[in-house]
Parts: C-alpha cells; sequence; structure tokens
C-alpha cells in the first residue's frame, strides 16, 4: 500500500521557517515527479512546487526565492522549505507522487499537514 506522510507543519510568525517532510513508502520503484501542494481556507488547491528525478525543479510564482523542493531518494522523502514566510501561505500542505514519468496525471497524495502564518 502507497502511503505519504507529512509533518513539519504548525504556527509560526510572518518571516519565519518551517521545514515540511513527506515520508513515502510502499512505492515499487522510484518517483520521478513528487509535488508539493497547498490549498488555503476556502480557496482551491494549488501546485507549490515539483521536483523530477534528475532534480530539476518548479515554483509557483508566489513563493520563487523563497521555498525550496528537495528529495532524498535513499530516505524516500521530500522535503519543502519555507522561508519568509506570509499570513498568505497560510494553508493545508500536501504532498503528491505523481503515477508516471511526468508531473502531470494521476497521483498518490498524503493527508496533509497544516501551516498558519500569523502577522
Amino acid at each position: 500500500q502507497v502511503q505519504l506522510v507529512e509533518s513539519g507543519g504548525g504556527s509560526v510568525q510572518a518571516g519565519g521557517s518551517l521545514r515540511l517532510s513527506c515520508a513515502t513508502s510502499g512505492y515499487d520503484g522510484q518517483w520521478y515527479c513528487m509535488a508539493w501542494f497547498r490549498q488555503p481556507p476556502g480557496k482551491e488547491r494549488e501546485r507549490v512546487a515539483t521536483i523530477e528525478g534528475y532534480g530539476r525543479t518548479n515554483y509557483a510564482d508566489s513563493v520563487k526565492g523563497r521555498f525550496t523542493i528537495s528529495r532524498d531518494n535513499r530516505k524516500n522523502t521530500l522535503y519543502l522549505q519555507m522561508n519568509s514566510l506570509k499570513p498568505e501561505d497560510t494553508a493545508m500542505y500536501y504532498c503528491a507522487g505523481y503515477y508516471g514519468a511526468y508531473c502531470s496525471g494521476g497521483a498518490y497524495w498524503g493527508k496533509g499537514t497544516l501551516v498558519t502564518i500569523s502577522s
């Protein structure tokens, strides 16, 4: 059974930092593309960052220069380092692992970790 479990969320003040982790298990093989998504209260889910198997990353404009996605394939863990946090970063954060060889299409999802940024 494939599982993705996020951790590291919490409440911090604006300007602070958090590091999210996503531990994966049960997947037969190596994830090619993994991603972090977030869903602010009352809004739709949006993709924050992706990382492909050979390390190429992509970020939403709203987080460029502040967030860094990384992965440790030996530990089967995905990370999201979040710096210079803003109140508008408040959201439930989810990790996802795409089934195929692209950063699109079907994916396995974690249940999320809540990030709350106070001003």
